[in-house]
Protein backbone atom coordinates (compact mmCIF):
# COMPACT_ATOMS: atom_id res chain seq x y z
CA UNK A 1 0.00 0.00 0.00
CA UNK A 2 0.92 3.84 -1.09
CA UNK A 3 0.13 6.72 1.70
CA UNK A 4 0.31 10.07 1.12
CA UNK A 5 1.19 11.21 4.69
CA UNK A 6 0.68 15.42 5.11
CA UNK A 7 0.42 17.40 8.08
CA UNK A 8 0.43 20.88 9.30
CA UNK A 9 -1.31 22.61 7.28
CA UNK A 10 -2.63 25.51 9.07
CA UNK A 11 -5.63 26.67 7.56
CA UNK A 12 -7.67 29.43 8.78
CA UNK A 13 -10.68 31.62 7.74
CA UNK A 14 -8.46 34.02 5.85
CA UNK A 15 -6.13 31.44 4.30
CA UNK A 16 -3.20 32.47 6.19
CA UNK A 17 -1.18 31.31 9.20
CA UNK A 18 -0.63 33.11 12.10
CA UNK A 19 2.78 33.57 10.50
CA UNK A 20 1.35 35.53 7.84
CA UNK A 21 2.33 32.48 5.38
CA UNK A 22 -1.00 31.77 2.62
CA UNK A 23 -1.34 28.55 3.81
CA UNK A 24 -3.63 27.59 1.54
CA UNK A 25 -1.39 27.97 -1.36
CA UNK A 26 1.33 26.03 0.39
CA UNK A 27 -1.11 23.11 1.01
CA UNK A 28 -2.38 23.86 -3.05
CA UNK A 29 1.31 23.49 -4.59
CA UNK A 30 1.86 19.73 -2.26
CA UNK A 31 -0.93 18.71 -3.55
CA UNK A 32 -0.13 20.04 -6.95
CA UNK A 33 3.35 18.88 -7.01
CA UNK A 34 2.45 15.25 -5.71
CA UNK A 35 -0.16 14.76 -8.48
CA UNK A 36 1.84 12.64 -10.41
CA UNK A 37 3.01 9.90 -7.62
CA UNK A 38 1.51 7.14 -8.55
CA UNK A 39 -1.40 4.04 -6.96
CA UNK A 40 -1.72 6.03 -3.95
CA UNK A 41 -4.58 3.89 -2.03
CA UNK A 42 -5.27 6.44 1.14
CA UNK A 43 -4.18 10.22 2.17
CA UNK A 44 -3.65 10.84 5.92
CA UNK A 45 -3.67 14.19 6.94
CA UNK A 46 -2.17 14.06 10.86
CA UNK A 47 -3.31 17.14 12.96
CA UNK A 48 -3.25 21.03 12.78
CA UNK A 49 -5.63 21.38 9.90
CA UNK A 50 -6.48 24.73 11.38
CA UNK A 51 -4.65 26.87 12.85
CA UNK A 52 -7.55 29.41 14.40
CA UNK A 53 -9.77 26.28 15.22
CA UNK A 54 -11.99 27.78 12.78
CA UNK A 55 -15.11 25.86 11.13
CA UNK A 56 -13.97 27.87 7.86
CA UNK A 57 -10.52 26.51 8.40
CA UNK A 58 -11.33 22.83 8.38
CA UNK A 59 -13.83 23.31 5.38
CA UNK A 60 -11.12 24.89 3.70
CA UNK A 61 -8.77 21.66 4.16
CA UNK A 62 -11.17 19.57 3.52
CA UNK A 63 -12.54 20.55 -0.02
CA UNK A 64 -8.95 20.20 -1.08
CA UNK A 65 -8.02 17.15 0.63
CA UNK A 66 -11.74 15.87 -0.32
CA UNK A 67 -11.23 16.79 -4.67
CA UNK A 68 -7.26 15.44 -4.55
CA UNK A 69 -8.91 12.03 -2.82
CA UNK A 70 -12.17 12.06 -5.25
CA UNK A 71 -10.02 12.04 -8.11
CA UNK A 72 -8.19 8.95 -7.41
CA UNK A 73 -10.92 7.09 -5.89
CA UNK A 74 -9.40 7.02 -2.29
CA UNK A 75 -9.94 7.08 0.91
CA UNK A 76 -8.65 10.21 3.54
CA UNK A 77 -8.38 9.79 7.43
CA UNK A 78 -7.50 13.11 9.85
CA UNK A 79 -6.45 13.64 13.56
CA UNK A 80 -6.44 16.54 15.63
CA UNK A 81 -3.38 18.39 16.55
CA UNK A 82 -2.32 21.54 19.29
CA UNK A 83 -3.69 24.13 17.12
CA UNK A 84 -6.85 22.36 16.45
CA UNK A 85 -10.71 22.60 18.04
CA UNK A 86 -12.62 19.14 18.90
CA UNK A 87 -16.08 20.62 18.15
CA UNK A 88 -15.21 22.70 15.22
CA UNK A 89 -13.18 19.21 13.68
CA UNK A 90 -16.15 17.07 14.58
CA UNK A 91 -18.62 19.61 12.68
CA UNK A 92 -16.90 19.50 9.49
CA UNK A 93 -14.99 16.28 9.50
CA UNK A 94 -16.25 14.11 11.35
CA UNK A 95 -14.86 11.16 13.15
CA UNK A 96 -11.92 12.71 10.71
CA UNK A 97 -12.25 9.18 8.78
CA UNK A 98 -13.95 9.09 5.05
CA UNK A 99 -14.21 6.18 2.72
CA UNK A 100 -13.03 6.36 -1.25
CA UNK A 101 -17.14 8.15 -1.78
CA UNK A 102 -16.75 10.42 0.96
CA UNK A 103 -19.06 8.77 3.54
CA UNK A 104 -17.77 9.18 7.24
CA UNK A 105 -17.02 5.13 8.34
CA UNK A 106 -14.76 5.87 11.27
CA UNK A 107 -16.08 4.10 14.35
CA UNK A 108 -15.19 5.20 18.29
CA UNK A 109 -15.50 4.77 21.32
CA UNK A 110 -13.37 7.60 23.40
CA UNK A 111 -15.71 10.13 25.34
CA UNK A 112 -14.32 13.83 24.77
CA UNK A 113 -11.39 12.33 22.35
CA UNK A 114 -11.15 12.56 18.48
CA UNK A 115 -9.73 9.03 18.70
CA UNK A 116 -11.11 6.61 16.09
CA UNK A 117 -10.26 3.44 13.59
CA UNK A 118 -11.17 2.12 10.17
CA UNK A 119 -10.31 -0.49 7.76
CA UNK A 120 -8.86 0.67 3.92
CA UNK A 121 -8.19 -2.56 2.08
CA UNK A 122 -7.85 -4.44 5.33
CA UNK A 123 -5.41 -1.99 6.85
CA UNK A 124 -6.45 -0.99 10.24
CA UNK A 125 -5.83 2.73 10.29
CA UNK A 126 -6.33 4.41 13.94
CA UNK A 127 -5.98 7.81 14.88
CA UNK A 128 -5.62 9.08 17.81
CA UNK A 129 -6.03 12.32 19.98
CA UNK A 130 -2.93 13.79 21.63
CA UNK A 131 -4.98 17.48 22.00
CA UNK A 132 -4.23 19.18 25.39
CA UNK A 133 -5.97 22.58 24.80
CA UNK A 134 -3.79 25.49 25.40
CA UNK A 135 -0.43 23.32 25.57
CA UNK A 136 1.92 22.69 23.01
CA UNK A 137 2.89 19.44 23.80
CA UNK A 138 0.74 16.45 23.47
CA UNK A 139 -0.72 13.52 25.82
CA UNK A 140 -2.91 10.27 25.19
CA UNK A 141 -5.30 10.16 27.86
CA UNK A 142 -5.68 6.71 29.79
CA UNK A 143 -9.41 6.22 27.94
CA UNK A 144 -7.68 6.35 24.56
CA UNK A 145 -4.92 4.19 25.49
CA UNK A 146 -6.98 1.40 26.96
CA UNK A 147 -9.54 1.51 23.92
CA UNK A 148 -6.43 1.29 22.18
CA UNK A 149 -5.57 -1.84 23.90
CA UNK A 150 -8.80 -3.17 22.95
CA UNK A 151 -8.59 -2.26 19.19
CA UNK A 152 -5.13 -3.52 18.53
CA UNK A 153 -5.94 -7.03 20.64
CA UNK A 154 -7.40 -8.54 17.13
CA UNK A 155 -4.56 -8.35 14.98
CA UNK A 156 -5.93 -6.80 11.50
CA UNK A 157 -5.43 -8.88 8.23
CA UNK A 158 -2.70 -6.27 7.07
CA UNK A 159 -2.00 -5.23 9.88
CA UNK A 160 -2.44 -1.58 11.44
CA UNK A 161 -1.23 2.26 11.18
CA UNK A 162 -1.26 4.65 14.24
CA UNK A 163 -1.94 8.44 13.00
CA UNK A 164 -1.18 10.66 16.00
CA UNK A 165 -0.42 14.81 15.91
CA UNK A 166 2.37 14.70 18.58
CA UNK A 167 5.30 12.62 17.88
CA UNK A 168 6.77 10.18 20.71
CA UNK A 169 10.48 10.65 19.68
CA UNK A 170 12.71 13.55 19.28
CA UNK A 171 16.18 14.40 18.18
CA UNK A 172 18.62 14.81 21.18
CA UNK A 173 20.07 17.98 20.31
CA UNK A 174 16.43 20.31 19.78
CA UNK A 175 15.99 20.07 23.79
CA UNK A 176 12.65 21.37 23.39
CA UNK A 177 11.02 18.82 21.00
CA UNK A 178 11.27 16.56 23.74
CA UNK A 179 9.06 18.87 25.92
CA UNK A 180 6.69 19.89 22.95
CA UNK A 181 5.96 16.16 21.99
CA UNK A 182 4.71 13.39 23.36
CA UNK A 183 4.48 13.60 27.11
CA UNK A 184 3.52 10.18 27.78
CA UNK A 185 5.25 8.39 24.46
CA UNK A 186 6.23 5.12 27.28
CA UNK A 187 2.92 4.52 27.65
CA UNK A 188 2.06 4.41 23.91
CA UNK A 189 5.22 2.58 23.56
CA UNK A 190 3.51 -0.18 25.93
CA UNK A 191 0.07 -0.42 24.11
CA UNK A 192 1.31 -1.16 20.61
CA UNK A 193 4.58 -3.37 21.92
CA UNK A 194 3.72 -6.89 20.62
CA UNK A 195 1.06 -5.82 18.25
CA UNK A 196 0.52 -5.75 14.46
CA UNK A 197 0.95 -1.67 14.02
CA UNK A 198 3.41 -1.13 11.21
CA UNK A 199 3.78 1.82 11.64
CA UNK A 200 3.48 5.19 13.64
CA UNK A 201 2.53 8.48 11.93
CA UNK A 202 3.20 12.14 12.96
CA UNK A 203 3.88 15.81 12.50
CA UNK A 204 4.00 19.05 14.87
CA UNK A 205 7.80 19.40 14.24
CA UNK A 206 7.43 20.72 10.83
CA UNK A 207 10.47 18.39 9.78
CA UNK A 208 11.17 15.09 8.45
CA UNK A 209 12.46 12.59 10.76
CA UNK A 210 12.17 9.25 11.31
CA UNK A 211 12.98 6.57 14.30
CA UNK A 212 11.13 3.36 16.14
CA UNK A 213 9.29 3.50 19.50
CA UNK A 214 9.37 0.10 20.79
CA UNK A 215 10.83 -1.49 17.64
CA UNK A 216 8.06 -0.09 15.66
CA UNK A 217 8.64 2.66 12.91
CA UNK A 218 7.93 6.19 13.49
CA UNK A 219 7.77 9.07 10.73
CA UNK A 220 7.21 12.37 11.02
CA UNK A 221 6.36 14.23 8.06
CA UNK A 222 7.52 17.67 7.02
CA UNK A 223 5.00 20.33 7.76
CA UNK A 224 2.90 21.66 4.31
CA UNK A 225 2.17 25.34 6.13
CA UNK A 226 6.19 25.73 6.99
CA UNK A 227 9.42 23.77 7.59
CA UNK A 228 11.82 23.84 10.22
CA UNK A 229 15.18 24.62 9.70
CA UNK A 230 17.68 22.79 12.22
CA UNK A 231 20.87 24.13 11.11
CA UNK A 232 20.83 27.50 12.87
CA UNK A 233 22.12 27.31 16.59
CA UNK A 234 20.42 25.17 19.06
CA UNK A 235 18.27 26.82 21.11
CA UNK A 236 16.60 29.15 18.30
CA UNK A 237 13.93 27.92 15.82
CA UNK A 238 14.17 28.94 12.81
CA UNK A 239 10.58 28.80 10.35
CA UNK A 240 11.34 28.32 6.57
CA UNK A 241 8.78 28.29 3.37
CA UNK A 242 8.28 24.82 1.49
CA UNK A 243 5.82 22.76 1.54
CA UNK A 244 6.31 18.89 2.23
CA UNK A 245 5.06 15.41 2.28
CA UNK A 246 5.88 12.02 3.07
CA UNK A 247 5.16 8.78 0.52
CA UNK A 248 4.92 6.06 2.80
CA UNK A 249 5.07 2.30 1.41
CA UNK A 250 4.03 -0.33 3.23
CA UNK A 251 4.07 -4.51 2.27
CA UNK A 252 7.71 -3.49 0.28
CA UNK A 253 10.86 -5.12 0.61
CA UNK A 254 12.52 -3.72 3.54
CA UNK A 255 9.55 -1.60 4.44
CA UNK A 256 8.04 0.43 5.28
CA UNK A 257 9.61 3.29 3.40
CA UNK A 258 9.12 6.79 4.28
CA UNK A 259 10.26 9.08 1.38
CA UNK A 260 9.84 12.74 1.62
CA UNK A 261 8.89 15.31 -0.69
CA UNK A 262 8.72 18.60 -1.54
CA UNK A 263 6.85 20.92 -3.36
CA UNK A 264 8.35 23.19 -6.11
CA UNK A 265 8.46 26.27 -4.40
CA UNK A 266 10.46 29.84 -5.53
CA UNK A 267 9.58 30.83 -2.24
CA UNK A 268 11.57 27.79 -0.93
CA UNK A 269 13.73 28.14 2.08
CA UNK A 270 12.78 32.04 2.95
CA UNK A 271 12.57 33.06 6.58
CA UNK A 272 9.40 32.83 7.95
CA UNK A 273 10.46 33.12 11.58
CA UNK A 274 12.93 33.33 14.13
CA UNK A 275 12.40 32.30 17.73
CA UNK A 276 14.40 31.95 20.83
CA UNK A 277 13.29 28.31 22.15
CA UNK A 278 14.78 28.91 25.80
CA UNK A 279 12.17 32.44 26.22
CA UNK A 280 9.32 31.98 23.28
CA UNK A 281 10.74 35.89 22.02
CA UNK A 282 10.74 37.05 18.15
CA UNK A 283 14.34 37.35 17.47
CA UNK A 284 15.92 38.95 14.33
CA UNK A 285 19.52 38.16 14.39
CA UNK A 286 20.96 34.59 14.70
CA UNK A 287 24.22 35.95 16.79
Amino acid sequence: MRLLHLSDTHLTASGFDEDGVDAAASLDRILHDVRFVPDLDLIVVSGDLADDGSVAGYTAVQERIERFAAERQIPQVHCVGNHDDRAAFAQVLGTGHFDAAGRDIGQTAVIDARAAVSEVSALRVITLDSLVPGSAHGVISDAQLAWLASVLARPAPNGSVVVVHHPPIAPTFVPWMAVDGLRNAEALGDVLAGTDVRAVLCGHFHLQLAGSLRGIPVSVTPGVVTRLDLTTRPHLWRGVKGAGATVVELGTSGGPLFHAVQARDPHAGEPVYLVDGRTGADVTTED
